[in-house]
């Protein structure tokens, strides 16, 4: 009897043991549970490059979901085309004991075609599985083998998924012949394991036991924090195409190559512009008239199909259907300067991203076309998708960075142009009489320059009924009521829009016993101060630098008088600087205000002294004068 009891409590150790799976929540760190919304318990990724065309990727991946906010995770969305299969998906769900609770099967899983939402053509599809629990916390997992036929750039790795995710345990691993030449990136101290067994050579890295990391305020990424890898090959097989990424002039070359004999136009279209620029005086002025007849006669359309994800739409294509997404429309462009005898380039940008970095090349880091026109004294860069942005404007997420001018040498490094603090501005004179009875007119005129151009000119497009609701909303005059506004591009050559706004309010005094009180800033006022991180992690930026000017003209009403008016305010640091400035004459205040704030990429322990300068023109916002009513 003392044997068999034995025997059934070693028993029912082993069962309870078995059923506390790998995936038991209890098992997670509790480091790694804080600020967390989910936890990678375990992800593997290994990638067996066969020869210069062909690879086998392995992926597998476990997430614990802690709470509801981390349900997005609980989803596989994996990207395949026709260069590319996926095959042996295995997936499966687990409670939080580590309990398998299902297990998936491939009738579960949704193969679509993967829309971005403005692509007309493309031939990308997804195996998609969304995981869904009644319960928290739960486990996913799944894995699969996706096999490549052309091979222009490898997988990349980062530890950390976004924000709010820890992460118990992730590797990386490439493996290649030793004879098969590569390049890769990575982040700071990360250690490379490399390893070679007869002709093949392992690289790995791999990253354990990292905390969650909450979203900051203004935070630039994750990048600065993760561990991470960028790999890309030298030589190179796709679609039937070759070439070697070894170096910017060579990637450069072969873009050069897919646009060979592309720029051809119908005859009618040819004599349609020998016609439109026969009274151009100027090259400039000829550029503008073909820029304005590509916005008027194309759309942008995305089409992504094998190597037409790289090579242009012929431009006698184009010239008959009417759209094309960046590259066509870019190499359109360059086929219409061409006929009329104005050479020009195009360029392989980073819309949104960052710099090239001129010492590794990677197709990861474009993922735009724009088109360059260079002439003696000086250069015109043309954003061909827009209808509406004036020529030379190519907006804030492509300027000032590096990009790739393509040539007939191959590749070369270029800068677009910045736009600095002084040319993205917005200049606002605002008018506020007050009548007798203290009811203010308010009228309020805006100029938008570049960049607070690109910010507002969706305003242009929409109808009035919505121009109207939307200004409404923005309103923080108190008691305003809008009465008539007008939006306008006076030039739709240059990046420069007006506001018009007019409105009446009973609420701009406020009284306080015989005095009554005037805030002097109305249209332009910080009303909340960014919270302060201690032991901030991530880099912060504004999205551009800018400079904001403002005057404010008060006619006082008949019978008051100012008692108090503020000092001026100067505030400096390297963020940027302030002005605030007070003047008072013949019952007529004039306040005037002047911010310019710098686009630079901080580190984390700058922010909260960044805090403080945003707090200082918060309270300078603040200012108010004292009237009261004449004796």
């Amino acid at each position: 009897m003392k044997n068999l009891l034995s025997l059934f409590l070693l028993v029912s150790f082993f069962y309870t043991t078995s059923a506390q799976g790998i995936y038991d929540v209890a098992k997670i760190p509790e480091n790694l549970k804080k600020d967390a919304i989910a936890v990678v318990r375990n992800e593997e990724q290994f990638f067996d490059i066969k020869s210069i065309g062909s690879a086998q990727y392995e992926y597998k991946i476990a997430i614990t979901v802690l709470n509801k906010a981390g349900d997005d995770l609980a989803e596989m969305a994996e990207v395949y085309d026709n260069f590319s299969n996926i095959s042996n998906i295995k997936a499966a769900m687990y409670d939080a004991a580590g309990k398998k609770i299902r297990d998936y099967k491939s009738s579960d899983i949704r193969d679509q075609l993967a829309s971005d939402g403005f692509s007309l053509f493309q031939d990308n599809r997804v195996k998609l599985l969304k995981f869904i629990s009644n319960s928290y916390p739960y486990t996913i997992e799944y894995s699969f083998t996706q096999n490549f036929n052309g091979l222009l750039n490898l997988p990349s790795w980062r530890a950390i998924k976004g924000f709010d995710i820890s992460v118990e345990q992730s590797a990386y691993t490439i493996q290649k012949n030793k004879f098969y030449q590569l390049r890769y990136l990575t982040s700071t101290d990360l250690k490379t394991d490399s390893v070679t067994i007869g002709d093949k050579v392992k690289y790995s890295w791999k990253s354990n036991n990292v905390q969650a990391v909450t979203r900051e305020p203004m935070a630039v990424g994750v990048d600065n924090i993760s561990a991470w890898v960028k790999a890309s090959p030298n030589e190179f097989e796709f679609d039937n195409t070759t070439g070697n990424f070894n170096n910017w002039k060579n990637f450069g070359a072969w873009i050069y190559k897919l646009n060979e004999g592309g720029n051809r136009l119908p005859d009618v279209t040819r004599a349609l512009l020998q016609k439109l620029v026969k009274d151009a005086k100027t090259p400039k002025e000829k550029i503008q008239i073909l820029y304005n007849y590509l916005q008027q006669n194309t759309r942008y359309v995305s089409v992504q199909l094998g190597v037409g994800g790289f090579r242009p739409i012929l431009a006698e294509k184009v010239a008959q259907v009417n759209y094309g997404d960046c590259k066509a429309l870019s190499n359109y462009m360059k086929a219409l300067l061409n006929e009329v005898g104005i050479s020009s380039n195009l360029i392989v940008i980073g819309n949104g991203m960052p710099s090239l970095n001129q010492n590794y090349s990677s197709i990861g880091q474009a993922n735009h076309m724009i088109l360059c026109v260079p002439l003696p004294k000086d250069t015109t860069y043309l954003e061909c998708t827009s209808q509406y942005k004036p020529m030379g404007f190519i907006g804030y997420d492509n300027a000032d960075r590096n990009v790739l001018m393509i040539t007939d040498a191959g590749g070369k490094i270029v800068h677009t142009p910045a736009y600095s603090a002084k040319d993205n501005y917005q200049i606002r004179k605002t008018k506020i009489n007050f009548s007798e009875d203290g009811i203010a007119d308010i009228s309020i005129k805006s100029l938008y320059g570049n960049a607070q151009f690109e910010d507002n000119f969706t305003m242009l497009l929409k109808e009035p009924i919505e121009q109207r609701k939307i200004l409404i909303e923005r309103n923080d005059i108190p008691g305003a009521e809008l009465t008539t506004f007008k939006y306008e591009q006076v030039n739709r050559n240059l990046p420069v829009m007006t506001e018009e706004i007019n409105l009446k309010s009973n609420q701009i005094l406020t009284k306080g016993g015989d005095r009554f009180f005037l805030m002097l800033n109305q249209v332009n006022r910080k009303e909340s101060i960014p919270p302060k991180v201690e032991n901030r992690k991530t880099y912060f930026a504004v999205p551009f630098s800018y400079t904001d000017e403002d005057e404010i003209t008060y006619a006082l009403p008949n019978g008051f008088k100012v008692e108090f008016i503020p000092k001026d305010i100067a505030i400096n640091s390297e963020f940027g600087s302030y002005t605030a400035k007070f003047t008072s004459k013949d019952n007529i205040i004039v306040y005037t205000r002047t911010q310019m704030m710098n686009d630079k990429k901080y580190p984390p322990e700058k922010y909260n002294e960044y805090v403080d300068f945003y707090k200082k023109i918060y309270q300078a916002d603040k200012q108010k004068a004292v009237l009261a009513k004449a004796p």
